[in-house]
């Protein structure tokens, strides 16, 4: 039954090849050439029983295994081209996409001079809400701290008297640990419920912990703190989930969740990440901007005293506004968020069929039992640590280093206000110098998104360079510290606080949050993300405990060093992923899990995408683009054909008929999505391609003598 099927498969794809229907688009193949006759008694194709030329092989496959933003017309891949060759190629491809983007731009604002904004919003900002609503609060917490030192030093000041220094210290540590505990299990969760699951769960956490810090009171001020840092914990937990759950959905689009090689992978994955990470920096100046305006209208004046009610008010306004967003992000994510495609069902061996199937009292070629969606991998979870030992090492430690750079940079700030200000204890003095840092921020992140993608810079250059700076300008005022302190040098002090700033987000805090996900395999990605960030905020547990006990030219002489640690980390342990099909990355990953890991040829392996302790340990010496493209097609050819099986077993099954007497289930929704992927994979492949595929099985079959589909369908 399914030989005939193939055979009238076969001779339908000959006709149409030869008749195409009026008004349908063909895929190019390059330009149309006068046919001879022997070709056109076929098709164009080569004679029955003559396999096409490597050129014409070449030309069929292109589109699926040569996209031209990564490989030359001769099927060179652009990492490994000479270094001239590969800036021309780089620089083409690129000015290529922008003009492209360019125009369309320009033809969304014919049609709506707004549209551009209105993708933004569905790009960026719906994608970084949560980043943004979290960096919103968190940042207020620090802001708020010198207004309540102001208004209730009895608690807050440097010698407090109603409460203990540890319970205000304690605001800050359980800040920290809850964040870690968020980042750890929800990424548990991510990869365990799912993606969608994870986004909801996180939104509703933060939500109760905004309203619950909004509306947070006691009897006196202990009960008030008590009640503040309980609310601050359970917020903080909901903040750290929210680092995984962004981090992973924004990289797996809809397109596949990284199965599915795609341009806009290739050419932008690190851009769509970067610009809903950002949002985070627009949290931290919009909540800068709401507080000075509140302490404007509510104080009358910036400067002290500030009173009880101003400040009340300013808090509880301040948070409030963030709680209502939350509100609505949770509603958004619940019941109008797409859903998005489980890449659980994929990197977890799903299979078409819900079981086994008869049909015409035969029984049907044997399929892999589907697999929940839901379930946590923990084969994937050893694997991960046994073959990506240097990767977690590279993710965790430089996310590490990066929060002590990150929380060191306010020592400038404290010290350059002292000297420059004319009223240094002015809350609002500490405000507007934060707008300032707040903004010279931003404009890192959106430095690092444009260049993020770039194949000469990319990330590990990104971050290798991010960390350099922000060593030399931490160690050139360690060891000149009252130089720099002077009031006739105070600005290049200052201009080394900024520039800190702005290569710390164009650097490694975008990166670090980037790669923690990007290089690890899909089913196993938002746990590795989690616990990279979970190491990194260790590391801003460690600046806020150490900080508390030496003095600022000690801090400064501290802090540079993790700059430099983390810039070794990023150049032995990081591999480079610019450029790099995620699908590649599971495709490589799937061998792993197999145990053969060595039989695995493509572009993961370059040298180019591996780092330097990788290549140390003989990682990329299997790769071969010739082996790689024979295995591409054979893997190809497999999909097709099982393809063609689950076109006569699923039909069946989709519907939930009756054949022969054999009653199938009843017609599901997971069935009926089951049918539509077997009917999207069908239509990847081009008529030319359907043909060579049957083509090349009948000759296996003439050759083997046999009435299966071999090895392939046996899987």
């Amino acid at each position: 039954m399914a030989s005939s099927h193939r055979n009238h498969h076969h001779s339908h794809h000959h006709y149409h090849h030869s008749d195409p229907v009026i008004g349908q688009i063909p895929v190019p193949h390059g330009p149309q050439q006068q046919e001879s006759d022997s070709e056109s008694s076929h098709g164009g194709r080569s004679p029955p029983g003559s396999p096409p030329t490597a050129e014409k092989k070449l030309e069929m496959f292109r589109q699926f295994t040569h996209p031209d933003d990564s490989y030359t017309r001769d099927g060179t891949y652009w990492a490994d081209l000479p270094i001239w060759q590969r800036l021309r190629f780089i620089g083409k491809v690129d000015n290529a996409e922008a003009k492209k983007e360019l125009k369309a731009i320009g033809a969304m604002m014919k049609k709506d001079p707004l549209s551009p904004v209105s993708w933004y919003w569905r790009n960026a900002i719906l994608p970084g809400a949560g980043l943004g609503l979290e960096g919103y609060i968190l940042f207020s917490i620090g802001n708020l701290e010198p207004l309540f030192k102001a208004v209730w030093p009895e608690c807050w000041g440097s010698n407090p008297t109603v409460c203990s220094a540890n319970s205000i210290a304690a605001v800050t540590y359980l800040e920290i640990v809850g964040i870690m505990f968020g980042q750890m299990g929800v990424g548990v969760i991510g990869d365990w419920l799912g993606r969608r699951w994870m986004l909801i769960q996180d939104a509703v956490i933060m939500f109760l912990g905004a309203a619950m810090l909004t509306a947070s009171w006691g009897l006196n001020l202990q009960g008030w703190i008590a009640c503040y840092i309980i609310s601050l914990f359970i917020f903080s937990f909901g903040v750290g989930g929210e680092y995984p759950a962004t981090a992973t959905s924004s990289m797996e689009t809809s397109l596949g969740a990284g199965q599915v090689s795609t341009r806009e992978d290739r050419l932008h994955r690190g851009r769509n990440v970067t610009l809903a990470f950002l949002m985070q920096g627009w949290g931290q100046f919009w909540n800068q901007v709401i507080l000075i305006v509140c302490m404007f209208i509510f104080n009358r004046v910036g400067d002290p005293p500030y009173g009880k009610t101003a400040a009340q008010l300013t808090f509880r306004i301040s948070l409030g506004i963030p709680a209502v967003g939350l509100l609505w992000l949770a509603y958004y994510r619940t019941w109008k968020m797409p859903r998005p495609i489980k890449p659980q069902d994929y990197s977890k061996g799903k299979a078409d069929a819900d079981a086994e199937k008869q049909t015409d009292g035969a029984e049907a070629p044997p399929v892999e039992k589907k697999k929940r969606a839901t379930g946590y991998d923990m084969k994937s979870l050893k694997l991960t640590f046994s073959h990506f030992g240097g990767r977690i090492l590279a993710t965790a430690g430089t996310w590490f280093c990066n929060d002590v750079f990150f929380y060191g940079n306010k020592l400038f700030q404290s010290q350059f206000i002292s000297v420059i200000s004319s009223s240094p204890d002015s809350v609002m003095t500490k405000w507007i110098w934060n707008l300032v840092n707040c903004s010279v921020s931003l404009v890192g992140y959106y430095m690092a998104s444009m260049l993020i993608d770039n194949k000469i810079y990319g990330r590990k250059n990104m971050q290798q360079l991010g960390f350099l700076m922000c060593f030399v300008f931490f160690v050139i005022p360690a060891f000149h510290y009252d130089y720099y302190t002077r009031p006739e040098h105070i600005h290049a002090f200052q201009a080394m606080y900024f520039l800190s700033s702005f290569f710390n987000q164009f650097g490694p805090n975008a990166v670090t949050f980037l790669a923690a996900g990007e290089v690890y395999p899909t089913s196993i990605r938002a746990t590795a993300h989690g616990f990279s960030a979970c190491i990194g905020k260790a590391g801003a547990l460690l600046a806020s405990v150490l900080y508390a006990y030496i003095d600022t030219q000690t801090k400064f002489y501290v802090v540079p060093w993790f700059g430099l640690a983390g810039m070794l980390l990023t150049w032995g342990f990081l591999p480079d992923t610019t450029g790099l099909d995620l699908s590649e990355q599971e495709r490589r990953w799937a061998f792993i899990v197999e145990g053969k890991e060595k039989e695995y040829h493509g572009v993961a392996v370059h040298p180019q995408h591996l780092s330097l302790w990788e290549r140390i340990r003989g990682v990329g010496k299997q790769y071969d683009p010739q082996m790689d493209w024979d295995q591409k097609i054979e893997e190809m050819r497999n999909r097709y054909l099982n393809s063609e099986r689950d076109q006569e077993y699923g039909a069946v099954a989709a519907t939930g008929g009756v054949v022969s007497g054999v009653e199938t289930a009843n017609a599901q929704t997971p069935q009926l999505q089951a049918q539509q992927e077997r009917e999207q994979r069908r239509e990847e492949f081009t008529p030319e391609i359907k043909a060579y595929f049957d083509e090349t099985s009948a000759r296996e079959l003439s050759d083997e003598k046999a009435v299966d589909l071999g090895p392939a369908a046996k899987e």
